[in-house]
């Protein structure tokens, strides 16, 4: 029986998974964390609106209907294309077939001080770690006597206009003013800041014109500073530097102008592209390995003239392709070319505003929303999980109430948004 690794339980591996579960092959999905995380709703998690096991699926729940499917927990430190083996920190596991799909990490573009003292969310960790900043901040804030810190306590700086930055500064700035205000009664919670840093002059650049104005027309008028061709160029546990001199007081940085391939890429020896990403042939195989593919933000094709986006439909649809080319090959059919089918992207700003563009139409407002909240139900693994984050969606749509204001772990005093 020919063995199938997939490395990693992301968008791409998960889609591979199924596709080659129960075809007669042995499976074996290695992935550092025992779970499948949604990583689009982690920005939810972080502004208290859900919690985090909602958005996670165990990958051994997945794997127990598809025979002859395996789960190894285990972090992968590299491949010996040689010994067609996969190398990990509990040993070694032999291939016939590799899909390799680790995914992405955050992008700092050698930016030091920015690295050690700004948030990101690509785990379930990095969501909770915010959320618990976030409300510390202000129960600091309760407790500091003077303004100007106070001030600064309550202000957060948001770099990247692309949809994780516009979801989480709608999601954050209605947690300030629709929830905090309330558990704050001795501040002047409105006096608080979410500010929105992008360096081009545009938010949401994949999206139409009309959708753009739309969205940074909503975002202001909710509250949010969106700050339009800026750049973050330093920050400090208290502080914020824009390209231009200008100083923003602030604990809070979060960043996510940007993603890179996972450090696995680096060590499997094979030339990077920008980001770290890695060509593959039209098939989606690594060059020189044709029983190892590459899926998802790890892989660099181009297609139309430019490189492929970093985002969830092109992994899944990598993985699915990826999955089906080895079922053909074991046929000894040949396998096709990988074709991304754009089906349109989307992004919410807030309770009833988002904007779509799908299928040569363009959304905003409610029925946008109402598209965004069905789609990502429908793309969440697991009935409960689907249940309790409608619930949690209807909530706070009828009463304004985030209920996962806990914070689970102290920060020690005076460090600010340090790591």
């Amino acid at each position: 029986m020919k063995r199938v690794v997939i490395i990693g339980m992301g968008f791409g591996g998960i889609r591979a998974a199924r596709t080659l579960a129960q075809k007669g092959l042995d499976v074996v999905l290695v992935d550092r964390n025992n779970y499948h995380l949604f990583q689009p709703l982690l920005y939810q998690v972080a502004t208290a609106g859900l919690e985090q096991e909602s958005i996670a699926y165990p990958v051994r729940a997945m794997a127990r209907g598809w025979t002859g499917t395996r789960f190894q927990l285990a972090e992968v430190t590299g491949v010996d294309f040689e010994a067609r083996q996969v190398v990990t920190d509990n040993g070694t596991i032999p291939y016939d077939y590799l899909v390799i799909g680790a995914g992405s990490v955050t992008n700092y573009f050698g930016l030091k001080s920015v690295e050690q003292h700004a948030f990101d969310l690509k785990e379930l960790v990095d969501a909770e770690r915010l959320r618990n900043h976030i409300l510390t901040a202000f129960e600091r804030a309760v407790a500091e006597p003077d303004p100007a810190k106070r001030r600064a306590l309550m202000t957060f700086v948001i770099v990247g206009g692309g949809p994780t930055g516009v979801e989480f500064a709608g999601a954050l700035i209605e947690l300030v003013r629709y929830v905090l205000t309330k558990d704050y009664p001795e501040l002047s919670v409105q006096a608080a800041r979410v500010v929105l840093v992008e360096a081009f002059d545009r938010l949401l650049a994949a999206m139409p014109a009309e959708l753009q104005g739309y969205t940074l027309e909503k975002l202001r008028g909710m509250g949010v500073e969106v700050l339009l061709n800026a750049r973050v160029v330093d920050a400090g546990p208290e502080r914020v530097t824009l390209h231009d001199g200008a100083v923003i007081p602030a604990h809070t940085l979060f960043w996510s102008a940007g993603v890179k391939a996972a450090p696995l890429a680096a060590t499997l020896g094979v030339e990077q592209n920008p980001g770290g990403r890695i060509a593959v042939e039209p098939d989606l195989t690594l060059p020189g390995h044709p029983d190892v593919y590459v899926v998802g933000d790890m892989a660099w094709l181009e297609q139309d003239g430019a490189p492929l986006p970093m985002v969830a439909p092109v992994a899944m649809q990598m993985g699915i392709h990826a999955g089906k080319s080895i079922l053909a090959r074991e046929q000894g059919a040949p396998a096709p070319p990988f074709r991304y089918h754009d089906k349109g992207s989307m992004a919410t700003i807030g309770r009833s505003a988002a904007v779509a563009s799908a299928f040569g139409m363009n959304l905003r407002g409610y029925a946008a929303w109402i598209a965004w909240l069905l789609l990502h139900l429908y793309y969440l693994i697991g009935f409960r999980n689907r249940i309790v984050v409608m619930l949690n969606w209807i909530w706070y749509y009828w009463f304004h109430e985030r209920q996962v204001r806990l914070i689970t772990e102290r920060e020690t005093p005076g460090n600010g948004c340090t790591r």
